[in-house]
């Protein structure tokens, strides 16, 4: 479906000052009506061309958003004043939210996805890079938000309309990378979806530590790698905490600060329940990162583009583009490249690949 211009601009941006979860779900539902509705059909499309019945949706809505309401009560308040705003039904956007689990109950895995990479081993505030891997059609429903709230201040986030989290900070120096991952374990029912994970980690946590207690609380029922980064004003760190329904493991940094995720499993007894074929794509982006790893240390950012600049033809999909003629859902195209600077507390984004992201001008700092 192509992209009318005049009618969904490709990035819109939300900003609430209130920290009442209902308020600002009404007040962002509202706004986006047109984008979360146009969420809500290509998801629906995507689900049918990856085999899963349309007639179980409604049924998989009302488990996820039970299962918001169970564990994230000011979370669950929010979507359903989304919803109210957006003049959807709840389990609609249940189905949005839940999107990975539902992929996940079919066993739908692709070569595309997310490429994160991190370094704290130097002075100042991490450095931190990755790319967003979709389905082109999605172009159209991506978020920045900006919110408050009680607990870490200010939230700044990058997600897809009608859905909650995914990629973002807070003002208590704390960021987060959002990753998929796919384990046997996965599918099994809809359990706590892995990107209410995420926005509760960048509502309420200001450590690590509070961030993996968070994570580790979640009964979820598809895997994810959520990479977190603190920085105090002085010090950094950062981990990696794999998620599955087979367990949850958390990674530091290597020993020389260097922390990079692709779409495979690194915690060996996780990676033994593993999807990715061997030949996946994933083990490339991983090997380039290694091998380049470097270039993430530079103080300029453009070298961190750079890391990732890298497309099959060199070796490693890092930057993904659509192959002619294969069926949408197996098209993936990087939609978007992503920095957290924790120092001046924004979220800097391209709208794109990193091939085209070279220039500083070519980012926005939200």
């Amino acid at each position: 479906m192509g992209r009318d211009p005049e009618q969904l601009p490709v990035i819109a941006r939300h900003h609430t000052d209130t920290a009442d979860p209902a308020e600002r779900g009404h007040t962002v539902g509202t706004a986006d009506r047109a984008r979360i509705r146009r969420s809500i059909t290509e998801y629906r499309r995507l689900f049918e061309a990856v085999q899963v019945d349309p007639g179980v949706l409604p049924s998989y809505g009302e488990q996820a958003a039970e299962e918001i309401r169970r564990w994230a009560p000011a979370l669950h308040t929010e979507l359903v004043a989304l919803a109210r705003g957006a003049g959807v039904e709840l389990w609609q956007l249940g189905i949005l939210n839940a999107r990975t689990e539902i992929l996940a109950t079919v066993g739908a895995t692709a070569d595309g996805e997310c490429t994160t990479a991190v370094y704290v081993g130097g002075p100042g505030a991490p450095h931190t890079i990755q790319t967003w891997d979709w389905h082109e059609e999605f172009t159209d429903t991506k978020n920045l938000v900006r919110h408050r709230t009680g607990r870490t201040g200010e939230v700044r986030t990058f997600t897809e309309a009608g859905i909650l989290g995914k990629i973002g900070l807070n003002s208590a120096g704390l960021g987060l990378h959002f990753n998929i991952l796919s384990h046997t374990a996965d599918g099994a029912r809809i359990g706590v979806p892995v990107h209410i994970v995420a926005r509760r980690i960048l509502d309420e946590a200001a450590t690590l530590a509070e961030a993996v207690d968070i994570a580790r609380s979640a009964d979820v029922s598809a895997s994810t790698v959520l990479t977190v980064v603190a920085h105090d004003g002085r010090h950094s760190d950062a981990v990696c905490v794999e998620l599955s329904p087979a367990g949850t493991a958390v990674l530091p940094p290597d020993s020389d600060g260097y922390l990079l995720h692709t779409n495979h499993f690194l915690d060996p007894r996780l990676a033994t329940g593993e999807l990715a074929a061997p030949t996946a794509g994933t083990y490339a982006r991983l090997e380039h990162l290694t091998a380049r790893r470097k270039l993430l240390a530079s103080p300029d950012p453009a070298r961190w583009t750079e890391l990732l600049d890298v497309h099959e033809s060199d070796g490693a999909p890092v930057c993904c583009h659509p192959q002619p003629g294969l069926p949408f859902h197996q098209q993936w195209r990087t939609l978007l490249t992503v920095r957290l600077d924790l120092a001046e507390g924004r979220l800097s984004c391209h709208d794109g690949g990193p091939c085209t992201a070279g220039e500083e001008s070519a980012w926005e700092h939200f």
